[in-house]
Parts: C-alpha cells; sequence; structure tokens
C-alpha cells in the first residue's frame, strides 16, 4: 500500500513519505543552512529549478519537507509551508493574499493577535477589515464589499466556541471571488478538513494540537491548489519566515500521537463539560459536544468528534475569573492549547486584554469567560481541582 492511500492513524505514524540512504526509521534532523552542490551544472539546476535539490534551509529542508508533505496529506491539500510560528502563517497568508485597498472579512472572535496585526498594522498599509459573527450567515454575505478579496474563518472559534458552516462560506466565497482561509488550530486535521468543504486555505499554530508537547512554537499553511501555494511559498521564503529543522523534527514526533491525544483529552472534556454545565458558580457552558450548543447539529456535520477546548463564562464576571485562575492547582494557568497538560486562562485580562472593551464584548468575549484546554491527565484529578478552585468564588 502506498503511503498516500494510509488512512488517517496510519498517516500520523508512518508520515507522507520519507526514505534517506540509511533507511532511518524516523525523519532525520537536517541541522544545516546550506546545501553543497555535486558541481556548478547541478547547482544551476537547482536554481533554475530544472530538478528538486535543496540549496538553503530557507528555501528548503528534507525535514522541513517531510513534515509539509504529512501535513498536506492529513489536510487533503496540495502542499504546505511550514512557518516559524502560528502568527508567521497568518502574516505570510495575509501578504500574500491582500493588497493595498483590498478587504477582509473575518470571524470576530477570532484569535487575538490575527485581528491585532490587521487592524493595527495592515491597515496602515490601506487594506481594511470587518470582523463579523461568522456562525451568523447573513453576516458574511452583508460584509462582503466590491474589493473584498479574502473571507478568513475561524472554527470553533477562539476563545468562544462559535462554529461557523464550511460548506456554506465557500458557496459564498466561490460566488464572489473570493479566498477562503480557514484557522483549523482548534480542531486539528484529526477533527476536521475544511478543504473537504470548499476552503482554499488552511492553517494551523503546530505549536498547539499537532504538535501536542508544550515545546516548541510553529506554524503551517496548506494550500488546496498549486497557485496559491506558490503564492505562499514565495513569500514565506521573502520574509524569511521558515521553520527551522529541528522543530520540524519535534512536530513530526508530536504528530505521531495526534489521534490518541485527541481522542482521550475529548473524551475528557465531555465529562468537564457536562459537570461545568450543573455548577451553580456557571452562567454557560460552550462545547461543540453539549446538545445546548446553539451549533451542536452543524458540529456533528462537519467535525469528527467535538475537541479538548471549553469555554465558560463564571457568574460574577472579571474578578471571579481572576479568583478562578490563582487557585487552579493541576491546570496550568498559561496561555496556548492543545497540550498533553491541561490549560486554563482568562481572555479578558491575558490574551484579549489588549482588545477594545466594547469590541471584546460585541465579539462575545466577556468579562467572566474562561478558556480551558484540556489535557490527557485523570479526568477525576481536573474536575476535583475545578471544584475546589470555584469554591474559593
Amino acid at each position: 500500500m502506498a503511503k498516500k492511500d494510509l488512512r488517517f492513524n496510519s498517516l500520523v505514524v508512518h508520515g507522507a513519505g520519507f526514505k534517506d540512504q540509511y533507511n532511518s526509521a524516523n525523519v532525520p534532523i537536517y541541522q544545516t543552512s546550506t546545501f553543497a552542490f555535486e558541481d556548478a551544472d547541478y547547482g544551476a539546476k537547482c536554481f533554475s529549478g530544472e530538478v528538486d535539490g535543496y540549496i538553503y534551509t530557507r528555501l528548503g529542508n528534507p525535514t522541513i519537507t517531510a513534515l509539509e508533505k504529512t501535513v498536506a496529506a492529513l489536510e487533503g491539500g496540495y502542499g504546505s509551508i511550514a512557518t516559524s510560528s502560528g502568527m508567521a502563517a497568518v502574516t505570510t497568508i495575509y501578504m500574500a493574499l491582500l493588497e493595498k485597498g483590498a478587504h477582509i472579512v473575518s470571524t470576530d472572535a477570532v484569535y487575538g493577535p490575527s485581528r491585532g496585526v490587521m487592524e493595527e498594522h495592515f491597515s496602515r498599509f490601506g487594506v481594511e477589515s470587518t470582523y463579523v459573527d461568522t456562525s451568523n450567515i447573513e453576516n458574511i454575505k452583508n460584509a462582503i464589499k466590491p474589493n473584498t478579496k479574502v473571507l478568513f474563518i475561524e472554527t470553533p472559534s477562539n476563545p468562544t466556541m462559535s462554529i461557523t458552516d464550511l460548506e456554506k462560506c465557500s458557496t459564498i466565497a466561490k460566488e464572489n471571488g473570493l479566498i477562503m482561509v480557514v484557522d483549523n488550530t482548534f480542531s486539528s486535521p484529526y477533527l476536521q478538513n475544511p478543504i473537504k468543504y470548499g476552503a482554499d486555505v488552511v492553517f494551523h499554530s503546530m505549536t498547539k494540537f499537532l504538535n501536542g508537547h508544550a515545546d516548541i512554537v510553529a506554524g503551517i499553511i496548506v494550500a488546496k491548489e498549486q497557485n496559491i501555494y506558490n503564492k505562499l511559498k514565495t513569500m514565506m521564503i521573502n520574509m524569511g519566515c521558515n521553520i527551522d529543522p529541528h522543530q520540524s523534527y519535534l512536530v513530526l514526533r508530536g504528530i505521531k500521537t495526534l489521534a490518541i491525544r485527541i481522542e482521550r483529552a475529548q473524551e475528557n472534556a465531555m465529562k468537564i463539560a457536562e459537570y461545568l454545565e450543573k455548577h451553580p458558580k456557571i452562567e454557560w457552558v460552550k462545547y461543540p459536544g453539549l446538545k445546548s450548543h446553539p451549533q451542536y447539529e452543524l458540529a456533528k456535520k462537519q467535525m469528527r468528534g467535538f475537541g479538548a477546548m471549553i469555554s465558560f463564562e463564571l457568574k460574577g464576571g472579571y474578578e471571579a475569573g481572576k479568583i478562578l485562575m490563582n487557585n487552579v492547582k493541576v491546570a496550568l494557568l498559561a496561555v496556548s492549547l492543545g497540550g498533553v497538560e491541561t490549560l486554563i486562562q482568562h481572555p479578558a485580562s491575558m490574551t484579549h486584554s489588549k482588545m477594545p472593551r466594547e469590541s471584546r464584548i460585541k465579539a462575545g468575549i466577556t468579562d467572566g469567560l474562561v478558556r480551558y484546554s484540556v489535557g490527557i491527565e485523570d479526568v477525576n484529578d481536573l474536575i476535583e481541582d475545578l471544584e475546589q478552585a470555584l469554591s474559593k468564588i
């Protein structure tokens, strides 16, 4: 059986196909900045593109290539571009697909820096942006203008856990000649494949679920077709924000356990969400696996599982959020998500603190909202930890 025909659980273990002259069981770390040519003619052919040889690690490296081919296969795309961080991936996408006078429509509760870099920096160069609740498709239709070029979706959204209908978004994008970009970080390729529903570009912060061990920072972009891939690859090379070989090796190692990590974490998440929903100090819980979630049926349709991310609102608002943060013992008070360890954070005072309060509240990021990334610990320890911390409020 060819590697490309492997099912998901086999593909994460064996990768998209890599073989060196020593038949190494794992992809080696090619920790080199440059590659020597056999002779001048071969070097010339590498630069002209006549042969697919390696020149310089910013342009390509065997360890990086192995990672890129694996993630492209997991997402069902033409090819992928690994970057030095998730925000390097976001910036590469913006730089490659937008220009002065262009307009982007995006999910309002998108990852804070994805919105911040657009509103604070790309706006200085004449790029316009509109942020709406994309779980309501009519909002997207109403936001599109003649100069709109990109539809930028995050689903589930960070940190409100709203679900956007990818298939309907794809229809709108095609009708309006837009490039549809999806941040798939919260789901990972194991739970959701946006290209299957019509997305043109998918990206991840590989710092999160793909790596899964809180020991690297990296991003990756997957393009559905070659022409967009070429634009993105050229931009990444010119900006110089490539991932390094050692980080690539660590992500490849992490990907091998992606499926079993997520299975355990989302099993824990379901039990914790059910516990929180019944707690008297919790106003509401947003977890796609709960029937109370407004897009529960949509989540069942476009996701293969409900994931490991939970958001919930504390009765008591901002101060209650701080008290909870200061009293958890098992969960780590830290930003990021998707690792084997459970993390908790308070967006209003942490990740979204720089967002104007009016915009934050409008996006559903309320004062008492808590984001909880469930790990693979014993679920009873996690519930007991929440119980004792909530008792302090």
